[in-house]
């Protein structure tokens, strides 16, 4: 019998995520690091400070980042995507809960349960949360993409300050604001030359839009704190929140964070 090429079908574990309209980064880091146990599915929302071909200014406006989470365009995304036969949602978005605060973001999550089906749904920054907690990191450096401004930076510090974690060092990266010019190399070099020196016990790439999973094993292995990135976070809480422990521990390639239970 000749066997035949694999299709996608075979998924044991099926993860929706719901992403800005002109984004790719989400759902290309989310693939890169699944398995072919692991398929991912997407669901998209128009996100005002994004022009075709996934353009932006060089900051983008707050008003929209708030606009992204209210209903009835976020509900109506996660209800579609949790129509199909999934077993865990994430949000691909940071930027919103930094705006929300601990409060606002538990409400939104409270808002989504009735149109989740039942599905575990988690976020950026509730995975990272997570992330620090199972990482027994305290000290934390927030890199925020070039594209958030001093001003959301520092809610976003706010926000994981209201959580009690000891924010070292956040700020925007000094990369191009465009999602397509971050690179591992240049986002490394700015992590290597501008973050190391607080010596956090972790580091978070936020942002699902940047460019950052080729970063992790090559920076934990040369700095020596552990890096955490949106994309990363979203992937390892999901897996966990489906049940799925031994294909995240089963992931290598992408930080220690793999190798940690919530």
């Amino acid at each position: 019998m000749i066997n035949a090429p694999l299709d996608g079908w075979d998924a044991s574990t099926r993860i929706g995520v719901v992403v800005p309209h002109a984004d790719v980064g989400p759902e290309a880091e989310l693939q890169a690091m699944a398995p072919a146990s692991v398929s991912i599915h997407g669901s998209r929302i128009h996100f005002a400070a994004m022009r075709a071909g996934g353009e932006m200014d060089e900051k983008i406006p707050h008003d929209p980042v708030l606009a992204f989470v209210q209903p009835p365009f976020l509900d109506q995304a996660v209800e579609l995507v949790a129509a199909a036969p999934l077993h865990a949602l994430a949000l691909g978005f940071t930027s919103s809960s930094y705006v929300l605060k601990a409060k606002g973001e538990a409400e939104l999550y409270e808002r989504l349960e009735p149109v989740t089906r039942g599905f575990p749904i988690t976020g950026t920054t509730k995975a990272a949360r997570a992330a620090f907690h199972a990482l027994g990191a305290q000290k934390i450096a927030i890199v925020n993409p070039p594209w958030f401004d001093d001003s959301l930076s520092q809610q976003g510090a706010d926000y994981f300050g209201e959580f009690g974690f000891d924010v070292v060092h956040h700020g925007p990266c000094g990369l191009p604001s465009n999602q397509k010019a971050i690179t591992p190399t240049n986002l490394s070099a700015w992590i290597r030359t501008t973050v190391a020196a607080h010596k956090p016990d972790a580091v978070l790439v936020a942002g699902n839009g940047i460019r950052a999973v080729g970063t992790i094993k090559p920076l934990e292995e040369e700095l020596g704190f552990n890096v955490v990135t949106a994309n990363q976070a979203i992937m390892w809480h999901a897996l966990h929140l489906a049940d799925a422990a031994d294909v995240a521990a089963g992931i290598t390639d992408y930080g220690q964070l793999f190798s940690t239970k919530p």
